[in-house]
């Protein structure tokens, strides 16, 4: 209780407060030289005030983390930007995690009933890379990441470790379009090689992202046939057995423009056209007009005992 209560109370007392227009681009811009100043006066005070502050944005999923990125570059460089907002960001968002598992359980799964049901089927299906995967290419935002699972059973060390990697290409990107934006005083100087080159991979490194997380499966996919894997494929599609499933499966396949090979060893239509479906139907029928000639008085004609020739039938 007192965890939440705390939480609670920093989350209000941010909104209350407006705090959020001081992690905001725009107020960046405006204060970069006075805090460029103060962190050539106090490095290392300012530097641990920065960090104890993107902790905290992180840790309590409030709007501000991608301004304070960007400020991380602007007012430390690269490298300790880099280092400041990898570390900050892997514990905030742990402490999310931890948030979520221990004392927001029920809010997150009825806040995020949807987005929870997205992520437990990727997780059971390819385990901490899904993760992985979340973190190199944002389908989800980040802050849901990090409530939704805290309700898996992913322990926490695994997932610190995998956001720690999975953030960083992605840090890099954001901390080094940082470094450029501070230098951007006018609208002229957006125009700037330097500044439009940190946007461009900025806005290419989620399709980089996917690409490269698609090779990775895809590479996992065929590790065991290494060696055996041919270059090409004459077929998109073969399908064995020609029963009712593979004639459907057949045809659908056909239908889109695929590539099918259908094979069956003995009839097409298997048990079903060949033994048991449609055989029986035929049965019932003969059995039937056998029935209808045996009584046939009903219908105005005269009753007659049919003569049956049974392998006829059959």
């Amino acid at each position: 209780m007192a965890v939440l209560l705390l939480l609670a109370l920093l989350a209000v007392a941010f909104f209350v407060l407006d705090l959020g227009q001081y992690l905001s681009l725009a107020w960046l811009q405006q204060q970069r030289a006075s805090l460029q100043l103060l962190v050539s006066g106090q490095p290392g005070l300012t530097a641990s005030g920065y960090f104890v502050l993107y902790v905290l944005v992180c840790a309590l999923s409030v709007p501000g983390a991608a301004v304070l990125t960007l400020a991380g570059g602007a007012l430390f460089g690269f490298g300790w930007g880099l280092l400041l907002v990898s570390f900050a960001s892997s514990f905030g968002a742990t402490l999310a995690f931890w948030s979520a598992r221990y004392v927001l359980g029920g809010w997150v799964q009825e806040r995020f009933a949807t987005q929870l049901k997205v992520v437990n089927q990727g997780l059971e299906n390819d385990g901490a890379l899904y993760l992985l995967t979340l973190r190199l290419v944002p389908l989800v935002p980040f802050f849901v990441v990090n409530l939704a699972l805290g309700l898996t059973r992913m322990p926490a060390r695994t997932f610190y470790a995998v956001s720690q990697v999975g953030m960083l290409p992605g840090t890099a990107l954001f901390v080094n379009a940082g470094t450029q934006l501070a230098a951007v005083d006018s609208l002229a100087g957006v125009v700037t090689l330097p500044v439009l080159a940190s946007l461009a991979l900025l806005g290419a490194f989620p399709w980089l992202a996917r690409s490269g997380v698609t090779w990775r499966k895809r590479q996992a996919l065929y590790a065991p046939f290494k060696g055996q894997r041919p270059r090409r494929f004459d077929r998109n599609l073969i399908v064995i057995g020609a029963g009712a499933g593979g004639l459907v499966t057949a045809y659908i396949a056909a239908a889109v423009k695929a590539k099918v090979t259908l094979v069956e060893a003995h009839k097409m239509g298997g048990d079903c056209l060949n033994y048991g479906c449609v055989p029986s139907k035929a049965l019932l029928k003969s059995t039937k007009v056998a029935h209808q000639t045996r009584h046939a008085s009903r219908y105005g004609l005269a009753d007659a005992e049919p003569v049956i020739n049974f392998e006829a039938v059959m």
